[in-house]
């Protein structure tokens, strides 16, 4: 499968976006929407890391209720709504049941209070919220505990396929001719250069480099971004992230008795989801200090265990245990210090950031937030350029025809693997896997 893609590429493109998850897709395909030629490159695959490591949703961020983050939620729970229409393929709405117990730090009437809050937020756009009584929430959650259960709350977000509507996202920016994007590209230097920046690249599968020019770089690199920036002699960059890890498991289809996602909120005011998804269930997430390397990560002994115990906390009849993990992963959120080392705490704002005219950095927000991340981007540099932006062009759906969908109930076919090889980036056998396997 390797090929030298890095070798047939124009040596000059008015933008290099630097970073394939699904911020650097998304200035990828505003840009090309607008007109301007632009080159996306990521060291690893597209949407390997942490854009291929969430909790597998599209989501107003209800535990920001709380903050007060009223803006970031009405902005994530459009966006949500708005992807529903553009790629149902992709992604589905599902009712969230939120339980709750008599000792639980939210009773009843704090969490209808906050989800009708959530609905009007979405200007009434989410399925309307509701509220369950014991028997109703035991009906729907067999497995539940009984002791002290007051009832649940219930609302209305959407289930993804993060990795895959980033690679269509990334395909339908490639409708526009000017453009490309190449994984498994890693930036070895870039150098200011008058008005222009040498951007040095390597392939990693192949070892060829090659050096492109461009106008503008934009930096999407997410929780890498502070070892790119830090050190570069041209640069007087201070470190702002505050990386966090976040793990998830899959289970058996079966270990629980659950046919709709659930929200545990445990009393150390976290937050993890139990969401169906498919032949299993995702479980997660945690939020640990990281300090070591930021690619490839895996939960470990601890971070499973704390997902375990809640589990038994919530279902004490299912008995989970280890030997119902069928997968696990975790990846990094790119947290943007505000002053506050509090994770659970931090807002998920995003920050946009030039450190000089022709370096865009584009850092933080939510997976969920990621066109209007790319939209400040885009619409700044086509002023720059020269480029008529045009807002409603990202608003509009995604115009490939799709390789495979993933919530249609079927494994990927022979024909469909085929096409998915000779059009979707595909370099290795990984890449292969993680476009037609859910629990990568």
């Amino acid at each position: 499968m390797h090929k030298d893609p890095l070798l047939e590429t124009d040596l000059y493109y008015d933008v290099v976006v630097i970073g394939g998850g699904i911020v650097g897709a998304g200035v990828f395909r505003d840009l090309s929407l607008n007109g301007v030629k632009v080159l996306l490159v990521d060291k690893k695959d597209f949407s390997s890391q942490t854009s291929s490591k969430s909790s597998k949703m599209l989501h107003g961020g209800i535990r920001y209720l709380e903050n007060m983050d009223f803006d970031l939620v009405f902005e994530a729970l459009h966006e949500k709504n708005l992807w529903l229409k553009l790629a149902p393929h992709l992604c589905y709405e599902s009712a969230f049941y939120m339980p709750v117990f008599k000792d639980s730090l939210r009773p009843k009437w704090m969490i209808k209070i906050g989800l009708f809050l959530y609905d009007l937020l979405s200007s009434f756009q989410n399925s309307p919220h509701s509220m369950a009584n014991k028997e109703e929430t035991k009906k729907a959650l067999p497995h539940i505990k009984s002791k002290g259960l007051s009832g649940a709350g219930i609302y209305h977000d959407a289930i993804v396929d993060d990795a895959r509507l980033t690679i269509e996202v990334i395909l339908d920016g490639l409708e526009e001719s000017n453009s490309r994007a190449i994984n498994h590209i890693g930036l070895e230097s870039f150098e200011f250069v008058g008005h222009r920046v040498n951007v040095n690249l390597k392939d990693e599968l192949t070892s060829n480099t090659k050096t492109i020019q461009c106008k503008e770089i934009v930096m999407a690199t997410g929780p890498f971004t502070d070892e790119i920036l830090s050190t570069h002699p041209q640069l007087n960059w201070k470190k702002k992230l505050l990386p966090s890890k976040g793990s998830h498991i899959w289970l058996k289809k079966g270990s629980i008795d659950i046919s709709s996602p659930l929200v545990m909120t445990p009393n150390d005011g976290r937050v993890i989801f139990v969401i169906p998804q498919k032949e299993h269930i995702l479980v997660g997430t945690t939020e640990e200090n990281h300090n070591g390397s930021l690619f490839d990560l895996t939960p470990n002994d601890s971070e499973i265990d704390y997902l375990l115990d809640n589990l038994d906390q919530y279902f004490p009849d299912a008995k989970v245990t280890k030997e119902h993990i069928i997968g696990k992963f975790a990846g990094i959120r790119p947290l943007v210090s505000e002053g506050d080392s509090d994770k659970a705490k931090t807002a998920r704002h995003h920050k946009y950031y030039q450190p000089r005219n022709n370096l865009h950095v584009i850092m933080g927000g939510k997976y969920t937030t990621f066109r209007i991340m790319a939209k400040d981007v885009a619409q700044n540099i086509c002023a720059k350029l020269g480029f008529t932006y045009n807002s409603i062009l990202s608003k509009k759906p995604l115009r490939i025809i799709p390789n495979f969908k993933p919530f249609s109930g079927t494994q990927a076919t022979p024909e469909q693997i085929e096409k998915i090889k000779s059009q979707e980036f595909v370099r290795t056998d990984e890449d292969l896997m993680r476009r037609i396997s859910v629990t990568d």
